[in-house]
């Protein structure tokens, strides 16, 4: 691909910055606690998440209205009781004045007690757990990612769309692949032929749940699996033989963490997600461009919601020229979400999760004869997950 220059970069850097500063801002440090997986087979996902924050706030010139960024990272080891102790470390050591990250849904549920405890922001940038969404919905906590129903329930209306009459899901047994599984279920109006939830996060072994596959002889697969164990999901797909026989949908599976590694077998494949690397916004044309010319490679979602929640903050850091005392102003400072997404259409619900859009996305050969995703049409307008309506906050 081709790479934009240094100058280019700090060209942008420099005018989100200067755009960012108000004269007379003091010089109170903001600070900023990210949780989030480093190591393990789900290691892949904290580092684009970091890859996210870091590139946002160089954007930003390193401070938010004028005002110096403190980042405090923590590895959560993708085990909720050590994601547990790196928040309440951040939350009473540290004292910081956001939490965020938590890619996953069991890390997440396990930290959120702490921090409405205590009272301190906690934004997820990837997980989006039911629970938190409905009837668990909390004045501290904001979801900017997504809720994890949200894009299989949009995979639904492409398998509707497309005349499929029978599925077959996978997805690992943990929090979030049981929303998933439960979310393509809500909207798909033919027949749930089989399903099977893996051990996780140890399970890299599929063979036995190809052959059900097989023998439940679906006319689709929908499959919700992270990078590590999306490479090997796919690539025990095509080597089943099922490629070629049975399309593949998904959500989460095929990104720019996943597509290069797992290579020609991830051509055709098809999902539904609210962002793409093509997405036609201001916003999200200069994060693709700043990214590519930091890192020299595609962003993934992970990325591009760090970034979005990077960007969230410093709306509200400007708004309140840096005074994170009053929460309430500093909750309805989140509320409002002024800022540009690179989703483009970017609003909270009553349960501070996202109401967006959601696309049909293809992975193809781009014109440089690298794989890519392509969004094929536009599937949801203004989505808002089917959860909210149990959140007893206005």
């Amino acid at each position: 691909m081709m790479k934009p220059s240094v100058k280019t970069l700090a060209t942008m850097a420099a005018a989100v910055a200067a755009f960012a500063m108000p004269v007379g801002a003091s010089a109170e440090t903001i600070k900023l606690g990210l949780v989030t997986t480093f190591t393990t087979s789900a290691g892949a996902g904290g580092e684009a998440t970091k890859r996210g924050v870091d590139l946002a706030l160089e954007m930003l010139g390193n401070k938010m209205g004028g005002h110096d960024i403190e980042l405090l990272v923590e590895d959560d080891g993708l085990k909720p009781e050590i994601g547990k102790q790196k928040t309440d470390k951040l939350i009473l050591q540290d004292r910081v004045d956001f939490l965020l990250g938590y890619n996953y849904s069991n890390v997440l549920l396990a930290s959120f007690p702490s921090a409405v405890e205590n009272e301190t922001f906690i934004i997820s940038t990837n997980a989006g757990p039911h629970q938190l969404a409905g009837d668990y919905c909390n004045p501290w906590f904001f979801a900017v990612g997504f809720q994890n129903g949200q894009a299989p329930a949009a995979v639904g209306h492409v398998l509707n769309e497309a005349g499929t009459k029978s599925i077959y899901a996978l997805a690992p047994n943990y929090a979030a692949g049981k929303d998933m599984v439960e979310g393509v279920i809500s909207t798909f109006e033919g027949e749930v032929v089989g399903t099977s939830m893996t051990k996780w996060p140890d399970q890299l072994d599929f063979s036995s749940e190809l052959a059900s596959v097989r023998a439940a002889d679906p006319e689709a697969v929908f499959v919700f699996y992270p990078p590590a164990h999306a490479l090997q999901f796919v690539t025990q797909y095509q080597q089943a033989g099922l490629k070629d026989t049975i399309p593949l949908y998904s959500v989460y599976t095929f990104d720019a963490l996943t597509i290069p590694s797992i290579g020609e077998p991830a051509i055709g494949a098809q999902m539904a997600l609210f962002w793409s690397i093509d997405l036609e916004n201001e916003a999200n044309r200069t994060f693709v461009e700043a990214f590519r010319a930091k890192y020299d490679r595609n962003p993934s979602n992970f990325a591009a919601t760090a970034y979005d929640t990077v960007m969230l903050i410093d709306s509200v850091v400007r708004k309140l020229d840096g005074d994170m005392s009053d929460k309430d102003a500093v909750r309805e400072a989140l509320k409002a979400a002024d800022f540009n997404s690179v989703r483009g259409n970017f609003r909270f619900g009553n349960n501070h999760f996202p109401i967006h859009d959601f696309y049909q996305i293809e992975v193809v050969q781009g014109a440089d004869g690298e794989l890519t995703t392509k969004i094929v049409k536009k599937v949801l307008s203004d989505f808002q997950d089917v959860y909210a309506g149990n959140c007893s906050m206005n």
